[in-house]
């Protein structure tokens, strides 16, 4: 790469052109397409005389318009010029006349050889001609405009509408609903437009999709400039006609507003994510990418993974000049500390590209950690919730002797944990108890872990914690005397290769409580969530959902159903709640319609939805609470005034079931409704499901928002335990145990294993050790993380 100065550029066509017949030629157009009639009439106002296009020189007066559908390169003739002694002024006016034109480039042509050389005061390829401004921090940004990609703006990834999924039956006709994202035939603009496309091109909105002529679906999806005429009723009675383009249904998905819910919807529908290809992924202009550091340039190195990074930063200083190795220097220590950091929390299988969207919490957690570690700030608390979530044991260690580092440095470290590992390195411990809900909110000790140690066993009973009870194994998760065989049917899949998956093949025995383990970024996740759940979910419920590569799946007959069980909300309004959920709920009003009291008043079970006007206070619409909107802060939820946060209007509280409203029942907890209700065969069986899930503790009204992670994914599971069972359902649970207590893994290990013995499988991705030595069946995805995964290791039944 070279660049030159005005006088820089003089000088070296004095020297080394002398006396030879040359153009000098300023670049406008590189690559472009269109007819540039316009851009030449211009220049011919400027006076200028003659320009070079695609490598012929034409005068300006008799050049004709260019072929606008064909990419052009023209080049501005400045000046022909002989360089001697005696022309340095004049070839000096002509150079900054053509850097002036050509903003910072131009080219010398040799009329006698063809040879061409180009100069530029930006950086420059002497070769290609390709030129690049002065680089800054920001020219290496994707969150810049002077370093995004401009097709993708910076996010690696572009839109792409997927055809087979617009039009899935070629032999449905558009008025049929053909095109599956503008629906049936109805009396829109849009179904106008496309019969006027029809009446044009000589077919019919009712004829099958695959008996349209290709060049007019092109227009139906693609659209065109082209004019369409389409008629309509006027406000009279007459009919309209009018001429208009057509955009396509294709840019209609792809480009429409973001505000419309529906339009949403059917980008999710129909539009699929695709790696940008302009910038293959790297979200960096070209531009940027043409700067390399021994061979790499900074999109190769942003791909690395921690561990391979930390290795090129140790040798590239030995491939710099002394020049570069000093400039360089710096910056090199302060990258390999803070790459060295993050290694230490156990994120060495990450790369510096990954989207923080991806990233779970506790990966999040330990990202700021390492931030704070190197920041080497003392007389610091810092207060981490669960820092070990998805971690495997081994990358558990290295985030504790992290966390001791830190301290050693003279701060205070508060972790609210569940792992045995981290509880017993703490050198202070305060156990909160001794249940959930209203049963805890105690402090039942608060001290050195060592102190547990010198415990009698009267002392540990007396105090009443699960979670020393279970360090001290008298509580303990027992590991199953014996393992399921399997019904003797199998799940097989072939060829896994997504993502960081090596070609691998996977052997599922039906009937079976199955663990998917590794360590973190082997491809658990990969192979499960992204491969083997969207096969299944395609094949039972038509979903859009794209599965990674693949080369086969066999034995998918012989599951009945595929249910994700996950830790997301079970909804995301004060409204949504354990009852409502699980529709127990539904019952219980209809309990309340029968009720003399309603009866009446006339009222139905209807009267007793929150969520329906009539009987509930219209001041909060239900809820309870208002919310009140915060500018540039979080909105606060205040009690409702109107009916004190009873949901209900007066007259609907005053039906009254064995001597308790509506608004009674959903303040008890599930505990408390299930011996309320024991006699209410259509309830009694919801509320016992719940309550065997460990969640007696909650309300039945409790609001959804604020149900955590384990709470939300156990509600799922009862709502699973309460259905009837066709014991070939298979279950997906990705890493259940996150955030629960010893005592609520055992809870949930009876679920499942109760689940299981109903017939159906379980698959359960996991790194809780106690969960892994209970399945009947173990697949450990590679002995080291990715890149270098190895295929699966041998799967067979656990032993004793």
């Amino acid at each position: 790469m070279v660049k030159y100065t005005d006088t820089g550029i003089v000088s070296v066509i004095l020297e080394q052109y002398s006396g030879k017949r040359a153009l000098l030629l300023a670049p406008l157009v590189s690559g472009r397409k269109g007819h540039y009639k316009d851009l030449f009439e211009t220049l011919v106002r400027k006076g200028f005389q003659q320009v070079r296009v695609d490598g012929r020189v034409y005068d300006l007066l008799s050049l004709s318009p260019l072929d606008r559908y064909k990419p052009h390169f023209i080049e501005l003739v400045i000046d022909k010029v002989i360089p001697d002694d005696s022309s340095g002024k004049r070839l000096s006016e002509s150079v900054m006349s053509a850097l002036h034109h050509g903003k910072g480039s131009l080219s010398l042509l040799l009329a006698d050889s063809g040879e061409i050389r180009h100069f530029s005061k930006n950086l420059m390829c002497p070769v290609s001609g390709l030129s690049f401004p002065e680089p800054a921090p920001y020219t290496f940004s994707f969150n810049s405009p002077q370093g995004a990609c401009p097709r993708c703006k910076g996010l690696g990834m572009v839109s792409k509408a997927d055809l087979s999924k617009i039009i899935p039956d070629m032999e449905l006709s558009i008025g049929a609903g053909g095109i599956k994202p503008v629906g049936e035939m109805r009396n829109t603009l849009l179904f106008r437009q496309m019969e006027g496309i029809a009446k044009k091109y000589g077919f019919s909105v009712h004829d099958p999709v695959k008996d349209i002529p290709e060049d007019a679906l092109n227009l139906i999806l693609f659209g065109s400039d082209e004019l369409i005429r389409i008629t309509g009723n006027s406000s009279g009675g007459g009919s309209t006609s009018q001429m208009v383009s057509f955009g396509g249904v294709i840019s209609m998905i792809e480009q429409g507003p973001d505000d419309g819910e529906e339009l949403s919807q059917k980008r999710e529908r129909f539009v699929q994510e695709v790696v940008c290809p302009l910038c293959n992924g790297s979200r960096l202009k070209e531009e940027a990418l043409g700067f390399k550091i021994d061979g790499l340039n900074i999109a190769q190195v942003s791909a690395m993974e921690m561990d391979q990074l930390q290795l090129w930063l140790a040798a590239v200083e030995e491939k710099l000049d002394k020049r570069q190795a000093m400039i360089a220097r710096d910056v090199l220590k302060e990258l390999r500390e803070r790459t060295n950091f993050l290694i230490e929390v156990g994120l060495e299988y990450l790369s510096l590209d990954r989207s923080t969207r991806s990233l779970s919490g506790g990966e999040s957690q330990r990202i700021r950690l390492a931030t704070q570690i190197g920041s080497k700030l003392v007389n610091v608390l810092y207060i981490l919730d669960e820092p070990s979530i998805g971690l495997h044991q081994r990358d558990n260690r290295k985030l504790i002797d992290s966390l001791k580092r830190l301290r050693d440095e003279g701060n205070s470290i508060m972790v609210v944990e569940h792992d045995q590992e981290m509880i017993t390195s703490a050198d202070w411990l305060v156990d909160m108890g001794p249940g959930a809900g209203e049963k805890g909110g105690r402090v039942l000790f608060s001290g050195e872990p060592s102190v547990i140690d010198q415990m009698t066993p009267s002392e540990i009973q007396s105090l009443g914690s699960y979670t020393i009870d279970y360090i001290k194994e008298v509580r303990r998760i027992e590991t199953p005397s014996q393992r399921r065989p399997g019904n003797g049917k199998v799940l097989e899949l072939k060829g896994a290769k997504g993502n960081n998956l090596k070609n691998i093949d996977l052997k599922i025995p039906l009937g079976c409580f199955i663990g998917v383990s590794g360590v973190s970024g082997s491809g658990k996740s990969s192979l499960v969530n992204e491969t083997l759940m969207p096969i299944l979910s395609r094949h039972f419920y038509r979903s859009l959902m794209d599965p990674l590569p693949y080369d086969s799946i066999n034995g998918i007959n012989n599951v009945d159903k595929l249910i994700e069980i996950d830790q997301t909300p079970i909804g995301r309004t004060p409204r949504s709640n354990p009852a409502t959920y699980t529709n127990v709920f539904t019952e219980i009003r209809k309990l309340y319609g029968e009720t003399q009291d309603a009866k009446i008043r006339g009222f139905k079970a209807g009267r007793f939805s929150f969520n329906i006007k009539g009987g509930r206070c219209e001041e909060c619409k239900g809820a309870g609470v208002q919310v009140i909107e915060m500018n540039f802060l979080p909105a606060v939820n205040v009690l409702c005034k109107s009916c004190n946060g009873k949901r209900y209007l007066p007259d609907t509280l005053a039906v009254k079931y064995r001597g308790k409203s509506i608004n009674d029942v959903l303040e008890m907890t599930i505990s408390q409704a299930m011996r309320f209700f024991e006699n209410v065969p259509a309830i009694f069986p919801k509320l016992k499901a719940l309550d065997e899930v460990g969640l007696g503790y909650v309300k039945l009204g409790q609001s959804s928002t604020t149900l955590s992670g384990g709470e939300s994914q156990r509600v799922k599971l009862a709502t699973e335990l309460a259905r009837y069972s066709t014991g070939n359902s298979l279950y997906i649970l990705d890493e259940p145990t996150t955030g629960l207590h010893f005592e609520d893994v055992r809870v949930l290990l009876e679920v499942l294993q109760r689940l299981v013995d109903q017939g159906n499988t379980v698959i359960i991705i996991e790194h809780n050790l106690d969960v892994l030595r209970s399945v009947d069946y173990l697949v450990d995805m590679g002995r080291r993380v990715a890149p270098r995964v190895e295929p699966l290791l041998p799967q067979e039944p656990r032993s004793r």
